[in-house]
């Protein structure tokens, strides 16, 4: 069975991310609404076949500019919320 969730990100441009995970806990599908589509088409395409603990630890921590966090930030906090679960 699949695991979907919309996760409203905070302090970036993207306004919601939806993220599948199958029940190995393996991120199937990610699509990012808003922010720069370069960026989060290609942040998607490289986590999904990936477990989301090991795409967590990747991407968390990763810093926009001068902002506090990031679209894959963002996405790190939202899989370490559907990890929890």
């Amino acid at each position: 069975m699949t695991k979907e969730m919309d996760f409203r990100p905070t302090g970036v441009c993207s306004q919601n991310i939806h993220i599948e995970l199958d029940d190995e806990g393996v991120v199937k599908d990610i699509r990012f609404l808003g922010g720069c589509l370069g960026n989060t088409q290609g942040v998607s395409a490289l986590a999904i076949g990936r477990p989301a603990k090991e795409v967590v630890e990747s991407l968390k921590g990763i810093r926009c500019g001068f902002k506090d966090t990031s679209c894959p930030d963002q996405l790190a906090a939202a899989l370490e919320q559907m990890l929890a679960e």
